[in-house]
């Protein structure tokens, strides 16, 4: 089974509804999210995230935020950022990798700053739809 993992600056936004909503829509890969920082370790999603989950009905159980450690990043086949910052951590934590990517066409904003978390929803949820077309049509 192929391994995903979204990564986003604290993990409590972007990369856990990414998470979420790519387990709402396949089972075929094994999911998980990370951070690039420290800032968020140990806390749930943000409440305003979970909000938007609840609204989109996708389910969501407690959440830790974690850094992504050298080990997962080895151990993941595709690595997905959300914005060109994420992109420059995580080159500077492990190195450039084919496996790094952003997960949209363009940066995802981080709703914990611009505060529109419906748009953030929709972006990652296109995002994720994308995604898992492009994965199915390469197996």
């Amino acid at each position: 089974m192929k391994k995903i993992m979204f990564v986003c600056h604290g993990n409590i936004c972007r990369s856990p509804m990414a998470k979420y909503i790519f387990k709402s829509l396949t089972n075929e890969y094994q999911i998980e999210s990370r951070a690039t920082s420290t800032e968020e370790i140990g806390n749930d999603i943000y409440s305003p995230i979970k909000k938007v989950l609840d609204n989109h009905n996708i389910f969501y159980d407690r959440h830790y935020a974690k850094q992504i450690t050298q080990s997962e990043f080895n151990e993941y086949d595709y690595i997905f950022v959300f914005d060109y910052n994420n992109l420059r951590n995580i080159n500077r934590m492990f190195g450039e990798s084919s496996k790094v990517e952003l997960l949209g066409d363009d940066e995802i904003d981080d709703p914990w700053y611009t505060r529109d978390f419906e748009r953030a929803y929709n972006e990652t949820y296109n995002a994720c739809i994308k995604l898992l077309n492009k994965l199915k049509s390469t197996n």
